[in-house]
């Protein structure tokens, strides 16, 4: 793994009144196990509380943990994908009490963790680097019933432990983070890969996928790292940004004062836009450490791993890949970081392996996909691709291959029969210059800016005659009898 120091943020950096900002993510991902890290009770989401539960992840006395298979193969793909070492880990006994952790303690990895040393490149050319990234065992989930939902004005909680003992990973990644949007880069691209890998749903509102981040600043060129604060389970990248922002500049106003930030832990308050103090940071041997007494050490065979990399065939860097190679360097970067998605890119990938236009498959998926397919009910990859090939062959316009999508997507019907309900006839190269013409005359004033050669009003034009043929006109076609007709007219 490259040094800290070493790592370029590439135009992404952060400043404010001479200061720069340090960040790392801790990242705590459920795992998408059919049962729970040291039981068999069900990792399910959304069940009745308190019913997904036994003795084992209760923590009653007399019951031992049973490590599950599944986990540590999950764990270890996920450190293989993030281009981690994996070795040898044992388990150790984390010490704290709270409400949500029935044992007294949380079962998890300290000094020798399954994955170490890795980085995750991101899209923007930066890279940041991974520390670790271990498994644990999550807690159960406290409900604070009152109008705010914090403790401090709840009339009384709530705890449902059908969360305890779920499995997790935690990344931790190098302080090589320097502005709130390479933090959200950070964790979209890591979130992508967890869930092309089949490891997590990612889901950050269903609290499967939960951020921490540790925050300093110090002076810009100076490479010491200073006091950090940590902010609490941060549930969306909207959130993410704005705490790292509001607590970087909180760091840099005490610094100007004479002060200094104290470590603590501190938690965003969405509705005052605003971190607020929780409790001290505490430290390590805070947590009085030490070793797991009912689990042996972890050590996966050479065989194993190898398996599990040849597994690893699908991640977004892959995929991004994929589509820069099929599009020949035609830059359509911030489509393919939308096709890319995991819903959206089994669509773009068949439809240009089947043939269609990768410029055609990739704006049609990141435009017009990207808006409906949660709600696609009848839009399978081969109905897709059917649609895809009348627009390419121009049978329909482009206007009309958006609406069929749309009909598509609700209609089981076969894509022939609803073209025909549709009456999806594209518009002739005779009727297009009827249309043009007619439009020519219907706006004078506007089609003497255009000859003389005011170009933004192609649009004007082309608008109008898709209204008038009800998008059955092919626009390129407009724009070409547009442009015939000027040079006629010189």
């Amino acid at each position: 793994m490259p040094n800290s120091q070493e790592v370029e943020s590439k135009g992404v950096a952060w400043e404010y009144e001479g200061f720069e900002l340090v960040v790392g993510l801790e990242v705590h991902t459920e795992l998408k196990t059919r049962s729970k890290l040291f039981c068999s009770c069900a990792n399910e989401f959304g069940k009745t509380p308190n019913t997904n539960v036994c003795p084992i992840c209760l923590g009653l006395p007399g019951t031992l943990p049973v490590l599950n298979k599944q986990v540590v193969e999950l764990a270890i793909k996920i450190g293989l994908a993030l281009n981690c070492n994996v070795r040898k880990s044992t388990f150790h006994r984390k010490n704290y009490f709270y409400p949500d952790l029935p044992k007294g303690y949380q079962i998890s990895q300290y000094d020798l963790p399954i994955n170490s040393d890795g980085y995750l490149d991101l899209p923007s050319g930066s890279r940041v680097g991974v520390v670790r990234a271990h498994i644990e065992e999550d807690t159960g989930k406290i409900s604070h019933m009152g109008a705010s939902g914090r403790m401090d004005k709840s009339a009384y909680s709530l705890i449902d432990y059908n969360r305890a003992g779920v499995p997790l990973t935690e990344i931790v990644s190098a302080p090589d983070i320097r502005s709130p949007e390479q933090a959200r880069e950070y964790v979209q691209e890591l979130r992508q890969t967890l869930v092309a890998l089949g490891v997590s749903d990612g889901r950050m509102e269903e609290g499967s996928l939960r951020v921490d981040a540790n925050v300093s600043v110090r002076p810009i060129g100076s490479d010491e790292l200073r006091t950090r604060c940590e902010i609490k389970n941060l549930n969306s990248l909207r959130s993410l940004v704005r705490a790292i922002d509001y607590e970087g500049k909180r760091h840099v106003k005490l610094y100007q004062r004479g002060e200094s930030p104290v470590q603590e832990t501190r938690h965003w308050d969405e509705a005052r836009q605003r971190t607020g103090s929780l409790r001290s940071k505490e430290e390590a041997n805070d947590y009085r450490y030490f070793l797991e007494p009912d689990l042996m050490a972890l050590a996966p065979s050479e065989s194993l791993v190898e398996k599990i990399k040849g597994e690893i065939v699908d991640t977004p860097k892959k995929r991004r890949e994929f589509l820069k190679d099929a599009l020949r360097g035609e830059d359509m970067s911030d489509q393919i970081e939308k096709a890319i998605d995991f819903d959206l890119y089994p669509f773009v990938s068949y439809a240009i392996e089947q043939g269609v236009a990768p410029r055609l498959a990739v704006a049609r998926t990141a435009n017009e996909l990207a808006a409906l397919v949660f709600d696609a009910k009848h839009l399978t990859k081969e109905r897709f691709v059917e649609v895809l090939r009348l627009e390419d062959s121009k049978e329909i316009s482009p206007s009309q291959a958006k609406t069929l999508l749309l009909k598509v997507a609700e209609d089981d019907r076969s894509i022939e029969e609803i073209v025909i309900s549709l009456d999806l006839k594209k518009a002739d190269v005779s009727e297009t210059e009827e249309l043009v013409l007619r439009v020519k005359d219907d706006s004078p004033k506007e089609w003497e800016r255009f000859l003389e050669g005011q170009d933004q009003l192609i649009g004007f034009f082309v608008g109008k005659v898709m209204k008038l043929s009800s998008g059955k006109a092919d626009g390129a076609l407009v724009k070409d009898i547009l442009l015939q007709l000027r040079a006629e007219s010189k």
